[in-house]
């Protein structure tokens, strides 16, 4: 029996730092009834400045349009494939394009799904918004300094290592940015009357309760290769891939 639920996002399809071939793995592994994309599937801030478009990020295209044959797939818009908020009711394959979903749950609560960019306090204003371009372009040489370790301690029969995951838990910076993001989120699911919030956008997997609300974000899949995994019993857990 596969899975009731997968959430999955920030593939970043169109960057040289999409995990693409444990991606493709998992995609034809993965046995869900409903799979969410929940934002930053392409991006198109990166394919702007210069074109990456490699056969991989094309098989993991035709992947989601396979399995958009037999499960229901969405797409939820992010900040870096925000061109599907101008364009209402495009559909790619089978797959449905949102801006924000309601999930039921098998135990009944209701989630909201959403990328989570709104609730970034940097994406309300063109300064912040610039901010981020930069902090774009500092993770990009982040990650290449990353490939580089990595590249060694496979060498030496090391497992992978995550160089921006780790200056995120020891920068108090990082931490303060993730818990107020959590907090904005976990206040506005209390004032729509959710049970519960479901996002990506900081690349931060994690499932935490906020007194009566649920807060659970699912990951990336430049670094952490995460999804967020809903059985049929109602139970919630994140899965890595890598």
């Amino acid at each position: 029996m596969g899975h009731r639920s997968v959430f999955i996002s920030d593939l970043h399809l169109g960057s040289k730092h999409c995990r693409d071939e444990d991606l493709l793995k998992f995609l034809k592994e993965v046995r869900t009834e409903k799979l969410y994309l929940v934002g930053d599937i392409i991006d198109g801030w990166r394919l702007q400045k210069k074109w990456y478009w490699p056969n991989n990020h094309n098989r993991v295209v035709k992947e989601l349009i396979r399995i958009s044959k037999y499960t229901d797939v969405y797409w939820i818009s992010g900040n870096h494939d925000e061109f599907l908020r101008t364009i209402p009711n495009i559909n790619v394959g089978n797959i449905e394009t949102h801006n924000r979903l309601t999930h039921i749950g098998a135990d009944g609560k209701k989630y909201l799904v959403v990328h989570g960019d709104m609730f970034d306090y940097l994406m309300r204003t063109k300064f912040g918004k610039t901010v981020m371009h930069l902090g774009d372009w500092g993770y990009d040489r982040l990650i290449g300094i990353n490939y580089i370790v990595n590249k060694i301690r496979n060498f030496f029969g090391y497992k992978p290592w995550s160089l921006a995951k780790y200056l995120k838990r020891k920068a108090k910076l990082a931490s303060n940015f993730i818990g107020e993001f959590e907090t904005e989120m976990v206040k506005y699911a209390r004032k729509k009357n959710y049970d519960g919030i479901i996002c990506g956008h900081i690349h931060h997997a994690e499932i935490k309760q906020h007194d009566e609300i649920t807060y659970m974000n699912d990951g990336d899949w430049c670094e952490s290769c995460s999804a967020l995994i809903e059985d049929h019993e109602g139970n919630w857990k994140i899965n890595y891939y890598a």
